[in-house]
């Protein structure tokens, strides 16, 4: 598989090999759909909770007497049936996290990069680099582009100047080759890699 490369100011920059093993699969949906999961479990705060009948601050004492009365038995205030009163089995904190293997999780993401292969999504950079870090100027380089919500995946080493201007732009992303994962790459619209990108992505993916 053969793809262009272009550079920021959209002049041609020759060609580059896409390995079949990484960008040539049959996207499956029941893979990517389980590495998502995973992600977005993991990324759960898990901080809810909820006051158990211990916790809640009303008197212990017993309301009113057992017998005589022609009410319901009742205990104190602190029971699940009044208002205020603690929760039975509520949430508490915890962490949403499972299990995943590192060879499923490898695989989704060859499968996340042939579906964006697959879609004409990919677009192969000479480089992200730029003289100042100005992000007006990164601004028209998107428009003339077309990258309405785009993912640049870098090299392990991503220069400073494009990442301070990429900062403050909506719609772009910036992430080194060992942070490309799944769940960012599906939601961009235009995945940029760099040289550099790609060969960190054939490193980590051999």
């Amino acid at each position: 598989m053969k793809a262009d490369v272009i550079t920021l100011d959209a002049a041609s920059a020759g060609s580059v090999e896409l390995p079949e093993a990484i960008f040539g699969l049959k996207p499956r949906a029941d893979i990517l759909h389980r590495v998502v999961r995973y992600q977005l479990a993991a990324r759960q705060q898990g901080t809810h909770k909820a006051k158990t009948r211990s916790e809640t601050n009303f008197s212990r004492r017993k309301i009113y007497g057992q017998k005589r009365t022609g009410r319901a038995r009742h205990g104190d205030r602190n029971a699940p049936l009044f208002r205020s009163g603690g929760v039975y089995k509520g949430p508490v904190p915890r962490s949403h996290a499972h299990k995943l293997p590192r060879k499923f999780r490898r695989l989704g993401l060859r499968h996340a990069l042939s579906a964006k292969a697959q879609a004409g999504d990919i677009v192969i950079l000479d480089g992200a680099r730029m003289e100042t870090p100005k992000t007006g100027a990164l601004a028209r380089v998107m428009r003339q582009l077309g990258w309405d919500k785009a993912l640049v995946v870098d090299g392990d080493a991503i220069d400073p100047n494009f990442a301070l201007a990429a900062r403050n732009l909506v719609g772009l992303d910036v992430l080194p080759g060992r942070g490309a994962n799944v769940y960012d790459i599906l939601r961009s619209r235009t995945l940029v890699i760099t040289r550099a990108g790609l060969g960190a992505l054939e490193e980590r993916l051999a």
